[in-house]
């Protein structure tokens, strides 16, 4: 469809209109040279609708929009859209760039998987993707040693910035719908892991760890939080006078804000460590925030204990592994599953997700329970034998 731009308010409207709504005469108008610019309008597949401008002739105008219908009718349409010419590699750079994508916690972890797709299909046109190239290159990735889901969350990361790019109206609808048919390479609940750490493996991985690994470890199995979560803990989430950790939902990974409360322990290990002036960070290394995983002195750490270290083993143990120590715990000593789920920061997947509300002071007893049942097992183990765990926090 070809519409005429009205020279005074911009209003695009079909050509036949001889008066526009503002009161201009188009018929005089377009007696005029270069006063009425003309667009010609088509829906892309998928229903979008799509302007382009062509100029100040309604002849090219005409051309235009039987060049389009041409085009379209051939299935040629994204052969000469301007954005179907965008590669992934400017893509990328448009998506990095993004102060809300800068935000995320784990946008280096974005960075790299974005990294590893460009590597293959960087210099790829976005609008000529196809669902068969997405497949190549989940074969390719696997091919080259990758795990399924370090697959499965490469192709989701990219995606995410192909939808949003999309919704900004950077690309068109193709690359999107290309991922939206490939399937996953893992099968849903295939790689749940069931490693957890009994307590004599605890209390032997804390005598091993170096000092910096030790509050790591030890908030871990005290509040269940993941290891981006405790790497990135400052001291402005501590809520001292309510006794939690207070997440805000951009460092959860399901982002809703995480309320923690703070046992014993956790308070124990708190007070030895130092606030530093140049940051607000907890946890640190040297003075300086961890801000990476610490999987060498942790690999070292379980070594010393040991304990098999590392996933892809078997009954090997990673640092992840304390949220299913200390949910698996927290059921031995008796604390509900909704309070659990909260603490841990679990979803619900039926209608509690909607209507539960669970008050601070339920939290509060739950976590105590817990940490009860935790602390008196800890002794059990340390009246049978030799003194067992780390010296600097005493209460473990």
């Amino acid at each position: 469809m070809i519409l005429a731009e009205c020279p005074i308010c911009h209003k695009k409207q079909g050509i036949r209109n001889k008066v526009c709504s503002c009161g201009e005469n188009l018929e005089n108008a377009k007696r005029c040279k270069n006063k009425v610019r003309y667009w010609v309008r088509y829906r892309l597949p998928g229903g979008k609708q799509k302007k382009e401008y062509v100029g100040f002739s309604i002849e090219e105008a005409r051309d235009a929009d039987g060049k389009r219908r041409v085009q379209k009718r051939e299935n040629r349409i994204f052969e000469i859209l301007p954005e179907s010419k965008i590669a992934f590699e400017e893509l990328a750079k448009w998506y990095l760039e993004l102060k809300s994508v800068q935000k995320l916690s784990s946008y280096e972890r974005v960075k790299t998987c974005i990294g590893k797709f460009n590597k293959i299909l960087g210099a790829r046109p976005v609008g000529t993707l196809k669902p068969e190239d997405l497949e190549d290159y989940q074969n390719r990735r696997e091919d080259e040693g990758c795990a399924p889901a370090t697959i499965d969350m490469e192709l989701s990361i990219v995606k995410t910035m192909v939808t949003k790019a999309f919704d900004n109206d950077k690309i068109d609808a193709r690359a999107v719908k290309a991922f939206r048919r490939v399937g996953r390479k893992l099968k849903k609940g295939s790689n749940a892991r069931d490693r957890i750490l009994t307590i004599e493996e605890y209390l032997e991985l804390l005598n091993a760890a170096p000092v910096h690994l030790k509050g790591i470890l030890a908030v871990a199995m005290n509040t269940g939080m993941r290891a981006g979560e405790i790497f990135s803990l400052r001291w402005s989430h501590t809520d001292w006078d309510k006794g939690f950790i207070r997440l805000p939902a951009e460092l959860t990974k399901e982002r809703r804000r995480k309320d923690i409360p703070i046992n014993d322990n956790v308070k124990a290990i708190l007070s030895t460590l130092p606030r530093h002036i140049n940051h607000d960070f907890v946890f640190t290394y040297r003075g300086s925030p961890i801000k990476t995983r610490t999987r060498r002195s942790l690999a070292s750490a379980a070594d010393k204990a040991g304990i098999v270290y590392g996933m892809n083993k078997e009954g090997g143990f990673r640092l992840h592994d304390l949220r299913a120590t200390m949910d698996t715990y927290m059921d031995a000593a008796g604390v509900r599953e909704s309070v659990r789920k909260k603490i841990l920061g679990h979803v619900p997947q039926d209608m509690d997700q909607h209507y539960l509300r669970l008050k601070d002071e339920e939290l509060r007893q739950g976590m105590e329970k817990y940490t009860q049942w935790l602390n008196v097992e800890i002794e059990k183990i340390r009246a049978s034998g030799p003194q067992n765990g780390p010296q600097a926090f005493q209460k473990h």
